[in-house]
């Protein structure tokens, strides 16, 4: 099946709830099945890079300009959640398993800016 982003930001609009539940990775995940991709499971959000590559997404080069449908893999911080966060970009906005104001789902993260890469599907 080929990729439907639309579908994807569509299921992320209609499914995140209006705050955080810490399940980023499962609602991104769902929402790129829903856009018709098969992706490997994995525990942690900040694990999903490999899983993303071998699902078909490339990563995008820093400065690039987003298009709905990319998908940002964050790395924890010290002293915040060592899960790190996955999210969505749905065109003008980041939505994970809440929409969040920036890439960045919440101050900690905002505050210590750590790294990232964004992956786009190339199909």
């Amino acid at each position: 099946m080929s990729w439907n982003k639309d579908a994807a930001v569509s299921y992320l609009r209609s499914h995140a709830p209006g705050h955080s539940h810490n399940e980023c990775a499962k609602f991104t995940r769902r929402a790129i099945i829903a856009g018709g991709i098969t992706l490997e499971r994995t525990h942690d959000a900040k694990d999903y890079g490999p899983k993303l590559l071998r699902a078909g997404f490339k990563e995008v080069p820093p400065g690039s300009t987003l298009l709905s449908g990319d998908v940002a893999v964050i790395q924890p911080y010290p002293g915040g959640n060592s899960s790190g966060h996955m999210t969505m970009f749905e065109g003008t906005r980041w939505i994970s398993d809440f929409t969040q104001l920036s890439m960045y789902p919440g101050p900690g993260y905002r505050r210590a800016q750590p790294t990232y890469k964004i992956y786009r599907m190339s199909r």
